[in-house]
């Protein structure tokens, strides 16, 4: 059985692309993952603090920036925003997909609110605790995601 986890931010530039570099690189043949933002501009790139971010954790990453869509959300079984605000806008946009939209956060019952925090703007060390908040959920979600028998 094969999940396909859609994880959405702001302009898929900081925090959708970390989180679709960290659980892709966990090597998974069943789960497909994809990032995009709710304003994003088609094709950027990454920015350079979350580029070099996974590179210094040995995370492999390729991206280009995409823009949230229908299709989308019709692709995947699981939409992951990176705040609750993304969550409103994501079943705003798109009705039929509010019963497998949550947070991040929400998702793998972490206890310290709903959002990932946003680095854009900010110094590397703000990107790299991003990367942790990022990191800590995700094998949070690796677990739930074995506990429930979907890898």
């Amino acid at each position: 059985m094969e999940i396909n986890i859609y994880f959405i931010c702001t302009g898929n530039t900081c925090r959708s692309p970390m989180a679709e570099a960290i659980l892709t690189a966990k090597n998974y043949e069943n789960i497909n993952v994809r990032s995009a933002g709710i304003y994003a501009h088609e094709g950027s790139e990454m920015s350079s603090y979350s580029q070099e971010v996974l590179t210094q954790n040995n995370i492999g990453h390729s991206h280009s920036s995409s823009q949230f869509t229908l299709e989308g959300a019709q692709w995947a079984d699981l939409i992951l925003t990176m705040t609750a605000a993304h969550k409103e806008m994501v079943t705003r946009l798109v009705e039929e997909a509010a019963q497998k939209t949550f947070t991040l956060k929400e998702y793998v019952a972490m206890e310290n609110g709903l959002d990932i925090q946003d680095p854009f703007g900010g110094d590397l060390q703000l990107y790299e605790q991003t990367y942790e908040q990022l990191n800590e959920a995700i094998d949070k979600l690796e677990d739930k995601l074995k506990t429930e028998g979907k890898i």
